[in-house]
């Protein structure tokens, strides 16, 4: 994100932490640092703890950790780039004017006008609710018990049965035809006439994490085809990334450290109305690592709800093996044959609900339950195959290698046989989560790498010594030398804003160690060109041995004297 690097240091500069963090926490001074009950995780005792000198908040309970930026985005739910916008929008910095690349204020202006357009076309269904248009609707909620005060929460409203309702609103606010069916508002027909995309349908609109609307999904009331017609991909929504209800459920999860995940619109307001205010839904579409990451971010323990028929268990099954291979914590609602919540709740109310809650299986049990019962040998196979092949973390193996095998009546070291070295599909879980993002993802450090970055983390001044000396080259996981790449390439002085929740952790806890004086900083450099020197003398030394055996492998006697003479001569340089 090199094109923000300029933004960053804008936006930093003019938001104050501790102003910004004292928003949403109540902050005590302690010493030199500001300390409060952390917004991330409950707790009794303030383990939050914000410097203001250093510009970095970081959690002693949750370990969440990070700067301004960091905070922001993460207490508001949103993106990088969501949040830097919207946090420069508050601090009085003009993102016109402190960005160089034409492209992105390009992309800003098309994003803001759908952005705004979608607020308009949100109004207007809304207003419409009220009126004759929405008489039917009205009757349509009354008729499935959805309360006033729902139908305010989630902004419910009605698209009028005309053709060019919305058209016409949005041309007069100034907005072209273009615009509207850019933003998925407005269809363009083949004899390039345009008209509503939704037209005399209940409608829901769709938040991102800010609480801003940027789709729709639209129910029909009666017997149309599709039953639901949703947003089609636009400048500001992306199918698979958004969650409907976790704005207004966000809250609630913060404090119950759970999520209700469901499928469909009125379920998840079902589940609000009767006190479930953690619930959301997955929007039509099988859920995704994105959707995954999201929900995981609020509520480390997702409990699925989903309809009680077999497209409800098989999906129920997909959700819970990616929450699982994710590294998440889940468990399955079991509802009677037929039943969705909605319909549970209204028949049975919260105690049935309840009864359900009190059965629900664990996730990784569930989907061994379903598996055993439901697939052939060979199937049951390339379903461990695959399950194992998409783990995030290949730490969780040795977890769920066990269980795995007893679950599906695998003699143990035989599946482990087979799955030793499962491919890695392109798109998997396992490389979706191994991309710098979330907490979670893989960020193996061993006591040497730490040392060495913690090192250049609290003296920067020697980062551009170290690239020369080449410490990315013995740099001992992959994990390491991308932090040291990120860290070294786009300057030193802060964290980049390319960091994974994990790097930035690494970063804040390196800032929190004792300072290292100049002399003892210089000491240590030096030590450390000692090291690289000989981890280089080393690696030569080894690569000559390789080429010695492969000599002699070949018989070719003179190129292995050679080669042998040139490794004593290494030797004799290693002990000068």
């Amino acid at each position: 994100m090199k094109n923000d690097s300029g933004v960053v240091a804008a936006v930093k500069a003019r938001a104050n932490i501790a102003e910004i963090v004292g928003r949403y926490v109540n902050l005590r001074p302690v010493g030199g640092r500001l300390v409060g009950p952390c917004p991330f995780h409950q707790e009794t005792k303030g383990s939050f703890n914000v410097h203001p000198d250093k510009g970095f908040f970081h959690c002693f309970g949750c370990q969440a950790s990070g700067d301004v930026i960091d905070f922001y985005c993460r207490i508001n739910g949103l993106e990088f780039r969501e949040g830097l916008e919207r946090l420069a929008s508050e601090v009085g910095v003009d993102l016109g004017r402190v960005r160089s690349d034409p492209r992105a204020a390009a992309k800003k202006r098309v994003r803001d006008e759908c952005l705004a357009m979608h607020e308009l076309a949100d109004r207007y269904f809304r207003h419409l609710l009220g009126r004759d248009e929405g008489t039917a609707a009205r009757a349509y909620l009354e008729k499935r018990g959805v309360s006033p005060e729902m139908i305010e929460r989630f902004a419910l409203g009605v698209s009028p049965e005309g053709w060019q309702g919305l058209q016409t609103v949005l041309r007069s606010r100034g907005f072209s035809d273009d615009a509207g069916v850019a933003a998925g508002l407005l269809t363009l027909g083949k004899n390039g006439r345009t008209w509503d995309r939704f037209r005399n349908r209940l409608m829901f609109p769709i938040r991102d994490g800010g609480g801003r609307v940027i789709a729709f999904g639209g129910r029909d009331m009666g017997d149309g085809d599709p039953k639901y017609l949703n947003s089609a991909e636009t400048p500001v929504y992306t199918k698979g990334q958004n969650l409907y209800g976790l704005f207004e459920a966000r809250p609630a999860m913060a404090k119950s450290r759970r999520a209700l995940l469901t499928e469909g619109y009125l379920d998840v307001i079902t589940l609000h109305q009767y006190g479930y205010a953690d619930a959301c839904g997955v929007l039509g579409t099988a859920m995704t690592h994105e959707q995954v990451r999201r929900l995981t971010g609020f509520a480390p323990k997702v409990d699925l709800v989903f309809d009680g028929d077999a497209p409800g268990r098989k999906a129920a099954l997909r959700a819970a093996q990616m929450l699982l291979t994710l590294g998440g914590a889940c468990r399955v609602v079991p509802l009677p044959d037929g039943e969705d919540v909605d319909s549970l709740l209204h028949a049975a109310g919260r105690d049935g609900f309840e009864d359900c809650l009190a059965r629900a299986e664990d996730g990784l049990s569930f989907c061994l339950r379903m598996v055993r019962e439901a697939f052939s040998p060979k199937e049951i196979i390339a379903w461990a195959t695959d399950f194992f092949g998409g783990l995030a973390d290949d730490g969780l193996r040795a977890v769920f290698l066990p269980r795995v095998a007893a679950g599906l009546g695998v003699a143990e070291m035989e599946l482990r046989r087979t799955v030793a070295s499962p491919p890695r599909r392109s798109g998997s879980a396992a490389a979706a989560a191994r991309q710098p993002g979330p907490a979670g993802e893989a960020f193996d450090l061993s006591p040497r790498d730490a040392q060495l970055l913690s090192f250049a983390v609290r003296r920067p001044e020697y980062v551009p010594a170290l690239a020369g000396e080449g410490l990315v080259d013995v740099l001992g996981s992959p994990s390491a030398r991308q932090f040291f790449t990120k860290f070294a390439g786009d300057g030193p002085d802060e964290p980049d804003s390319r960091f994974s929740e994990a790097e930035t952790a690494f970063w804040t806890k390196a800032q929190l160690e004792p300072p290292l004086g100049d002399a003892e900083a210089a000491a240590f450099f030096e030590e450390i060109c000692v090291f690289l020197h000989e981890a280089r003398e080393s690696d030569r030394r080894r690569a000559v041995m390789e080429a010695i055996r492969r000599a002699q492998q070949r018989g070719e006697s003179e190129e292995a004297l050679r080669l042998l003479g040139e490794l004593q001569a290494l030797s004799g340089r290693g002990d000068e």
